[in-house]
């Protein structure tokens, strides 16, 4: 091994796979050695500790568990991140569990690999191999900490890592529980207003009376109990980063001040007649599609287009659910601190529930359940811990059947297609009618766009009121 170089040992008994990763890491000048078995690669241990290990789960032999377990006796420093398929969700928090660093999933993106090794090896040693500046690093990094390392959060990431530095407004959209203040900190803290102050404000939880003279601020006197000047939210943060979360339920006058802001870089506070120049980046979240908001009136389309430099999707938890695991034992972790409790992980039938759940209320709700559970877990938490329960669509109150029985000669590929598309008509036809025909609403219940559900309305030939179109 070429003394002063960082080094990596690939233990992995598929030698295609041992080559591909090792081409990724020569790249990156990193010295790499190569075990494509258990044994062989505690030998490497012993003669010749490596800087990281990134084992596999699944070998004939001696499998990925047992190098983990070993490796730890051997060098219980030496960091090891394993590699597991998709499904080995329970193997994935087992390894977490007998001291892996890290896991990544199969088939991975080689930048999600090269940014995961990287960062364990700038933990162990802040001057080795690292993505960008070091500062940089820790002031997105901890994202992933927060949030996982899935292929959509690597993705949020690099929007962040991308946006920060300029001064462009961003709306972070995505459901409610899903990270965006998270997000939004991310971007301050990654950006040269850092330093500055990031002031978040909820938009839904202040009275419209309220909110102008909390944004803007007052004068002496303008109004009874005025009694000294107040200076407002976008003052306050002046120089540094105004996050306004759930943008949507801003009243339309305030909208049009807000956008004066925007344009002219002044506010006026309730009540004054002069101008104050402010220096403030504004980073605004929502549940809801501001586009569509537009459209029925209750967005002003100009604060829209103003707002809309660059936008950063959050996709909910449902669909990402290969962050669970991570997520799952990261609250484990903080709460058993919290409790002063040892509860060691996750039996199978209850890691089977966490992926089973949908998630409506995101990561906000795994990390209630999480906490529950830890509180009543004596040791490991069982399905019976987590209090999960499959909870149907409101409203939803019916029973689909397959379509075409009997099936007449139809193979099971034409039964199932035929079955979907009659399935996927009577749920769109269910949902207009509990929403009065309001596409909108429809496509918010069903969890997709308002461009999707027009499209499916008018290739299956349903009315807004749910009726057939003739």
């Amino acid at each position: 091994m070429a003394k002063g170089l960082t080094s990596i040992l690939i233990v992995d008994d598929e030698e295609e796979m041992c080559r591909i990763i090792s081409h990724i890491f020569e790249k990156e000048g990193i010295n790499v050695m190569i075990a494509n078995d258990g044994y062989t690669a505690l030998q490497i241990v012993h003669s010749e500790p490596p800087d990281i290990l990134l084992v596999d789960v699944r070998m004939p032999g001696m499998d990925g568990m047992e190098v983990l377990r070993e490796t730890k006796k051997i060098h219980r420093d030496i960091p090891v991140i394993m590699i597991t398929a998709h499904a080995e969700a329970c193997g994935a928090v087992n390894a977490l569990r007998e001291g892996a660093v890290d896991y990544i999933a199969k088939p991975f993106n080689n930048r999600e690999l090269v940014k995961i090794v990287r960062e364990v090896l700038a933990k162990k040693n802040p001057s080795g191999m690292g993505r960008g500046s070091s500062s940089r690093m820790k002031k997105v990094g901890f994202l992933e900490e927060m949030m996982g390392s899935s292929d959509a959060v690597c993705r949020i990431v690099s929007q962040v890592e991308c946006v920060a530095d300029s001064n462009f407004t961003v709306v972070i959209a995505g459901e409610s529980g899903t990270g965006k203040e998270l997000v939004s900190r991310a971007i301050h803290e990654a950006s040269p207003r850092s330093k500055a102050p990031f002031v978040p404000v909820d938009c839904g939880a202040i009275p419209e009376t309220l909110l102008e003279s909390e944004l803007f601020g007052y004068e002496k006197g303008a109004f009874t109990g005025a009694s000294l000047r107040k200076h407002g939210k976008i003052e306050a943060v002046q120089g540094g980063t105004l996050f306004l979360d759930e943008i949507s339920n801003m009243p339309l006058g305030s909208q049009a001040k807000l956008l004066r802001v925007l344009q002219e870089k002044k506010i006026y506070r309730v009540g004054g007649l002069n101008p104050v120049d402010v220096d403030v980046r504004l980073i605004v979240a929502t549940n809801r599609d501001l586009e569509e908001l537009t459209t029925s009136g209750t967005f002003r389309e100009d604060l829209f287009f103003r707002l809309n430099e660059f936008t950063i999707r959050i996709p909910p938890l449902r669909e990402r659910k290969e962050d669970i695991p991570y997520l799952a034992k990261r609250f484990v972790d903080i709460t058993n601190r919290e409790l002063n409790k040892k509860v060691n992980g996750f039996s199978e039938s209850a890691l089977e529930a966490l992926y089973e759940c949908n998630w409506p209320g995101n990561v906000r709700q795994l990390r209630s359940t999480i906490r529950r559970a830890v509180l009543l877990a004596d040791e490991v938490i069982g399905e019976r811990h987590l209090d999960l329960h499959r909870v149907p669509v409101p409203g939803l109150a019916f029973c689909p059947k397959v379509l075409g029985t009997p099936w007449m000669g139809l193979s099971l590929k034409e039964i199932v297609h035929s079955s979907t598309i009659a399935v996927e008509r009577e749920i769109l036809v269910e949902a207009l009618k509990l929403t009065g025909g309001n596409k909108a609403k429809a496509a918010r219940m069903l969890q997709i766009d308002y461009k999707t559900i027009h499209t499916k309305l008018k290739q299956l030939g349903i009315s807004r009121n749910g009726g057939e179109i003739i």
